[in-house]
Formats: structure tokens, sequence, C-alpha cells
């Protein structure tokens, strides 16, 4: 399934006159609700009061979905990430930037110091005296992709028992996405 799902960024990249690989991608996590009756590998995300699982993606401004994880919600954003960037070292090679939030600032940081030569980690948020849902250049478009998860019905709630699978249905999830645009 990855390797469908990145030859068809590649081609919706070269589709918009650009090349097939994005400089600058952003990297965030979603937690979700698991569906009755899963119980492998879940946990509850204390900042957000949810007993599942997290989607960790990493998009490209395009809103394309490059990379993906998913695994219980009680563990880290920065110590998950590098889970979901090692993949792509070889697709990725014009990978300059990677935008994220402050979760990713400690362990996450470190890790792309040492292990992605050329790369740099960004932490970017919203300025702190606002309130709500206020737009953070280019880190938004991560969180439109995770809008856009709620109109695919098999991923409004984490109903899949492995988290492979549920991996997978996000990567179908985007390739979906591609072959609309492709039509």
């Amino acid at each position: 399934m990855e390797k469908l799902n990145w030859s068809l960024n590649m081609k919706e990249w070269e589709r918009r006159g650009k090349q097939e690989s994005p400089s600058l991608m952003s990297i965030d996590s979603q937690s979700v609700k698991i569906a009755p009756f899963v119980r492998e590998e879940t946990g509850i995300d204390g900042n957000k009061k949810i007993n599942g699982r997290k989607r960790h993606v990493i998009t490209d401004t395009l809103g394309l979905v490059w990379g993906v994880v998913v695994h219980s919600a009680n563990q880290a954003d920065g110590a998950m990430a590098e889970r979901v960037v090692a993949p792509l070292r070889g697709y990725l090679y014009r990978m300059e930037k990677i935008l994220a939030d402050a979760a990713y600032e400690k362990v996450f940081m470190n890790w792309v110091s040492e292990n992605l030569l050329g790369v740099e980690l960004e932490i970017s948020s919203k300025p702190p005296d606002s309130e709500g849902f206020v737009p953070v250049k280019w880190r938004w478009v991560t969180e439109r992709a995770f809008g856009m998860f709620n109109f695919f019905r098999r991923l409004n709630k984490d109903h899949e028992k492995t988290t492979e699978s549920a991996e997978s249905w996000v990567l179908w999830q985007n390739c979906q996405v591609i072959i609309n645009r492709l039509a």
C-alpha cells in the first residue's frame, strides 16, 4: 500500500507541474476514538481525554499523506514521529524542512538533527494569546487532511482490529483522493 501511495503522490506532483518530491513537509497526530470491541494497542490521550489511538501523519503542501503510523493514544508524539519519517528517507530526497508543533520539540528535534542531514525541523504554533483554531502557515494543510478523514466512513473512528489495517485505510483514503483528482 505504501508504494502505491508514494507513486500516486509523485504522479499528482508531476501533474501539477512540480518536481515529484516535495521539499516542505508537515507532521502532526490526531487522536481518534475506537469502535467497540477494539482492544489492541489502545490508550488514553491525557490532553484530549480520548480513549483510543493516534494517527500520526506527514503531509506535503498539497495535503497528500506520505507516511502514517497508528499507535496507542497514550504514547508521546515526539517519540513516535521518527517511525513516520524514517521510511521516507529514500523517497523524499528533496525534503528540506519539516513543520511541527511544540510536542515534537525535544525528542524528535534531536532525532532529525542526528539522522536527517540537511533537514530542518521548524516548530510553529499559533500565537499564545489567540483562542480557538488559528491557521498556522502550511500546518493547516495537515489539519485539513485530518478533516477529510471524516468523509471516509472507515476513518470516522478507528474500527480496525490492528494498527496495520488502520494505517492501510488512511493510505487508501489518500489514494482515492488522488485518483479522483486525476479523473
